[in-house]
């Protein structure tokens, strides 16, 4: 089966991390290290206090901590949608409302609309950008001018889980640009990516020194492994083979969204590692596309059940998947 439905990586983890996990395996009796060395880089990295930076296994938890640790019942936490169902499968199990805006017509988050969705109950707001499952991202000079906008009583996650991905210097970071110039800005980044560790579970949240110190207490102990540590660690040293990823996916998805072109099919404009297409019933395609021994996901649990998201894959899988669908589909 090709597997082209969760945006993982195609090329696997970066070499020196495959060296530094097979230099721990020898100790995974023990229980993991402090997350010091790690957050101590990124702190670094980010021109940030360590106080400012909470690890999770995965990005997936780390919203989930957040979401418990600062939203209950009587709250709302505003997302626009579709996008990542996680915000509101999490604000429902804590007893917080879920408020959902409408995307922007090329799938960006349209801020405007979460703007004026802001209510004296809203405690978070998610900003997916990248937004998954669309993959359009907003720009700089909005996102500012949103951030200017909320009250600081609500917290604003940026949630740039597939910023390594872009190209396009317009594309805010959102880290450098507002974390520690703002006292409601939060960012989420994870290694699931671009990095290729999505087995290893290993995400991380900038923000204010207060808002770590929230997650930290609902935090589980020994959240990251050991070998996730490590893994991460070693990938942060490795600026070619990043680029190298960048450029290789940038490629693949252009010629993907001529691919769909040609079948009649516009996708949404893309800058991440996957597309969403507009295919009339997502899940039947989806279907016919499995029987042929390839996996894209239907966007139905997203609120998009017309759509599929396809990962950009290896240039040898995304020529399969295009063989595959000009069998499958006929132009329109």
């Amino acid at each position: 089966m090709l597997r082209l439905a969760t945006n993982e990586s195609p090329y696997g983890p970066f070499p020196a991390a495959l060296e530094a996990i097979a230099d721990a395996v020898a100790t995974i009796q023990r229980y993991p290290e402090p997350d010091t060395a790690l957050v101590a880089r990124l702190a670094e990295r980010h021109g940030l206090a360590p106080e400012q930076i909470a690890l999770g296994n995965g990005g997936d938890a780390v919203i989930g901590y957040l979401t418990a640790a600062l939203t209950g019942p009587g709250d709302e936490i505003l997302t626009a949608w579709p996008s990542f169902p996680t915000y509101v499968g999490d604000a429902e199990k804590s007893g917080a409302t879920p408020v959902l805006t409408p995307l922007r017509p090329d799938g960006a988050v349209d801020l405007d609309a979460l703007r004026g969705a802001i209510t004296p109950s809203t405690r978070l707001v998610w900003v997916c950008t990248p937004n998954n499952p669309t993959g359009a991202s907003v720009g700089r000079e909005e996102l500012a001018a949103f951030l200017d906008a909320v009250p600081e009583d609500v917290l604003v996650v940026v949630d740039e889980a597939y910023c390594d991905y872009i190209t396009d210097p317009g594309y805010p970071d959102a880290i450098a640009e507002h974390v520690g110039r703002r006292p409601n800005v939060a960012v989420l980044r994870t290694f699931s990516k671009i990095y290729g560790l999505a087995g290893l579970r290993v995400g991380y949240m900038v923000g204010p020194a207060e808002v770590v110190r929230e997650v930290m207490k609902i935090r589980n102990a020994f959240d990251v492994s050991e070998l996730a540590h490590v893994a991460a660690l070693a990938s942060l040293d490795d600026a070619e083979e990043l680029a190298r990823r960048r450029d290789v996916n940038e490629r693949g998805r252009i010629a993907l969204e001529a691919t769909f072109a040609q079948l009649g099919m516009q996708p949404f404009p893309a800058c991440a590692n996957f597309l969403c297409v507009d295919v009339g019933d997502g899940r039947a395609l989806a279907g016919s596309l499995m029987r042929e021994g390839v996996i894209v996901r239907p966007l139905d649990p997203f609120g998009a059940p017309e759509c599929i998201r396809v990962t950009v894959g290896t240039p040898e899988e995304n020529a399969v998947l295009t063989d595959v669908l000009a069998r499958t589909l006929q132009p329109r």
